[in-house]
């Protein structure tokens, strides 16, 4: 039995999330501040829905300043740090999960298919079978925009070596939240408070990717001399 007060904590921080995704939506779309890789226009409300004002603070700190309508009005972008640089390339393996999730969830629930009498095991195994290729594709078309590897086959082991790290590194902290669901609260997936805790994951599983792709980026692995 879920606790009513549960079901309206999770309605309730879910709405707020959709209301994020919503300003950014209208800040990139109406506001005019397109961002310079088109799927990061994806990325930042699909992060708002789990991340909520965490992510929108993060969009008008870094991904605002990041477009060339506020840079033609306020100057270059500010420099970030290595720590800002892991954030943002965290970020989108979030945003990769959560498209995971929403594929893989009603897969395993519309077919009823486990593993050892369970479905945690094929979701867990689906959602990041669904969120590597997404997170290759975005690696890919961001080293591409870096230009610092030429070849198109080294930028594509780049970008597989640091989205199956990541993705490896984001289910660590994911994978934990949703084993707790189905072996400890027992919430079904077809109810808010099941998304709730899953939103709670994909943030847990922020914070145990993030000092994986900082290590990554501390090694300098997305220049060609650490890539070969």
């Amino acid at each position: 039995m879920i606790p009513l007060w549960l079901t309206i904590l999770a309605w309730s921080v879910t709405g707020i999330g959709l209301l994020c995704a919503l300003i950014i939506l209208a800040d990139i779309y109406l506001g005019g501040y397109r961002q310079p890789m088109t799927s990061w226009e994806a990325v930042w409300p699909i992060t708002a829905i789990y991340a909520g004002p965490l992510a929108l603070v993060a969009y008008y700190r870094w991904g605002r300043p990041a477009t060339a309508r506020w840079q033609n009005r306020h100057g270059a972008a500010p420099d970030q740090g290595l720590a800002v640089m892991a954030a943002l390339e965290t970020i989108p393996g979030g945003a990769a999960s959560f498209i995971g999730h929403l594929i893989a969830v009603p897969i395993v629930v519309g077919t009823g298919i486990t593993i050892a009498g369970k479905g945690v095991w094929p979701m867990i195994l689906l959602i990041a079978a669904f969120a590597l290729p997404l997170l290759i594709a975005f690696e890919y078309r961001s080293l591409t925009r870096m230009g610092q590897i030429r070849s198109a086959g080294l930028r594509l082991r780049v970008a597989l070596k640091i989205s199956a790290l990541a993705i490896i590194a984001f289910d660590i902290g994911m994978g934990v939240t949703m084993l707790i669901v189905a072996f400890v609260l027992g919430y079904p997936p077809t109810t808010i408070a099941f998304w709730f805790v899953m939103w709670g994951g994909l943030l847990l599983g922020f914070m145990t990717a993030y000092p994986m792709v900082r290590w990554l980026l501390g090694r300098g692995v997305t220049t060609p001399a650490e890539s070969v």
